[in-house]
């Protein structure tokens, strides 16, 4: 998610916002509208059922009910424009609710005048139209209403010929018409500032719970969210790429369904069996460490919030920044080694050609001969161990690259062809590497294999394996007694060696060499004997 679509969704938010407040006024309105049409029904009602008997005088009954079937076509109207025409019915709210006003008014003075109760619909009518329309307009209607009721009045005293204190009636009406009308104003405005704060603050919490997201799955470390059934609510991109969640993508993930590995764990943390949240399992051959956070700091019951780090990874990166800093400086020492170490060198030479040197003398320079030789080969591997980064990767055919390579180990190493197997591609596979590296890291394996084999028909093996459509396996196998189980571990570790003329630095460089080319290198044991696996990936076809 980047910086941009956050943006967006900011935005999109606020209009989503406003969108929504003109989706609830014109709800309101079409209320108000079903509410205008029910209460025209009343009236007819009314007339058929009470008015025409009780209620209204015989020469005033037609002209109510005109107004009430007039009323209630008026009421249809917005009732079946509605649906195609509600932002225009919004913006003509204002004037629909000035005909309310006069029609209740009319009827008001076809049942009767004040005297008749119908008055008190207009309070009705301002209420829940000063509120539809956050009270901006509610002084208006009360003044709209007031003016109606006195010149309603003034007809009466004028017809009747009523004294003025008739008024008296009418103007208390009005007063209620604009106290309700200043109350409905305040009201309005209490809940439009209410709504105002209640929209920033979710829009605050959207845009909040946008960014959560955004750092959740911007982290290096793996996020997931389990409840109190071992339900997967929640992981970042980081969780999917080292628990593979998306192959198991039902609805719901299970806990127990994608990561079994990691349900004993949750257990455990759930009983507080564990004086620590951190546990270390293996999934997908990598070492993960998690960490076990409550979601309610009460109730463990409730589920976690697990962190989960790749250790592996983390130790790599650890080990990497030592062995930088070891390998520069271990790079200076080389050299200045080198140098007294060629004078050391040809003064031994010297020594051995003396034709007067006795044999104790000579075993004696040889020893230092072959101890000169031990450390030179340490500096070339310190110093080309320095240079592991320095790669210089093309295509290479492998099987016509292996070919050539068991050709020269036979011949420098005198293996014979028939204590070393070769097994082909069934068809030709191309990679990219540093064809250096390459060949470096299969001396390695295979001369490591060849010393520790049997030395006997098959007993070192060089297989090309293809996995699927994009990994490929360079397998070296022999059939020695294989690594002690307690020295497996340590096996890749820089200057660990068993034997007595090694440096230990063999396999250390081979793995380094292999990773700066993007492959991987690891160790397998057999019932007899060991094998080291470089795993590769598959590149395009030569020319292509």
């Amino acid at each position: 998610m980047s910086f941009f679509k956050l943006h967006s969704n900011l935005n999109f938010n606020q209009h989503f916002a406003l969108q929504n407040d003109l989706s609830l006024q014109a709800r309101a309105i079409r209320i108000i509208n079903i509410f205008r049409f029910i209460l025209s029904l009343v009236f007819i009602s009314f007339y058929f059922y009470v008015g025409k008997s009780n209620w209204l005088d015989s020469e005033n009954g037609s002209l109510f009910l005109s107004l009430s079937l007039a009323y209630s076509l008026f009421s249809a109207l917005p009732l079946v424009i509605s649906p195609f025409k509600s932002k225009t019915l919004t913006f003509f709210h204002p004037i629909q609710i000035v005909i309310d006003i006069i029609f209740i008014i009319l009827m008001m003075y076809a049942a009767g005048g004040i005297q008749s109760g119908l008055g008190l619909l207009l309070i009705i009518t301002i209420v829940t139209a000063s509120l539809v329309s956050n009270g901006r307009l509610s002084l208006f209607y009360a003044a709209v209403a007031t003016i109606g009721l006195l010149l309603e009045q003034s007809y009466q005293i004028t017809k009747w010929g009523l004294s003025a204190a008739s008024y008296s009636q009418p103007v208390m009406l009005s007063l209620s018409c604009f106290a309700t009308a200043w109350l409905a104003y305040s009201l309005a405005k209490r809940m439009l500032q209410s709504e105002d704060l209640a929209s920033a603050r979710g829009v605050d919490l959207e845009n909040l719970e946008q960014v959560n997201a955004l750092i959740t799955q911007e982290m290096q470390d793996g996020v997931m969210v389990v409840d109190q059934n071992a339900n997967i609510r929640h992981h970042n991109a980081q969780a999917d790429a080292l628990l593979s969640l998306t192959k198991n993508s039902h609805l719901t993930l299970m806990l127990n369904e994608s990561v079994p590995e990691i349900v004993a764990a949750f257990t455990d943390w759930i009983k507080g069996e564990k004086s620590t949240s951190n546990r270390m399992i293996s999934v997908n051959n990598r070492e993960l460490k998690l960490r076990f956070e409550p979601i309610s700091p009460l109730n463990r019951q409730l589920g976690a919030v697990i962190f989960i780090q790749d250790w592996s990874q983390i130790q790599s990166a650890a080990q990497q920044a030592k062995l930088a800093a070891l390998g520069r400086l271990t790079a200076n020492i080389a050299h200045e080694i080198r140098n007294p170490l060629s004078a050391i060198s040809h003064a031994n030479q010297l020594l051995q050609e003396d034709e007067n040197i006795t044999a104790p003398n000579g075993r004696v320079l040889q020893i230092i001969a072959d101890n000169i030789g031990r450390i030179d080969q340490i500096i070339k591997d310190v110093l080309e161990l320095n240079r592991r980064d320095r790669t210089h990767q093309e295509k290479i055919a492998l099987n016509q690259f292996v070919t050539d390579f068991y050709s020269q180990f036979c011949a420098v190493e005198k293996v014979p062809a028939s204590n070393f197997q070769l097994i082909l591609f069934a068809q030709e596979q191309t990679i990219t590497f540093d064809q250096r590296h390459l060949t470096q890291i299969l001396w390695n394996l295979c001369k490591n294999g060849w010393q520790h084999s049997r030395k006997e028909n098959g007993s070192l093996n060089l297989r090309c394996v293809e996995i699927d459509n994009t990994g490929l396996n360079l397998e070296i196998s022999d059939n020695g007694n294989g690594v002690a189980e307690q020295d497996r571990s340590k096996l890749f570790e820089p200057f660990y060696t068993t034997k007595t003329t090694g440096n230990g630095l063999g396999l250390y460089i081979s793995r380094e060499l292999a990773e700066a080319n993007g492959a991987y290198l690891r160790y397998q044991a057999l019932e007899h004997g060991s094998v080291f696996i470089l795993q590769l990936k598959k590149a395009s076809p030569l020319g292509q």
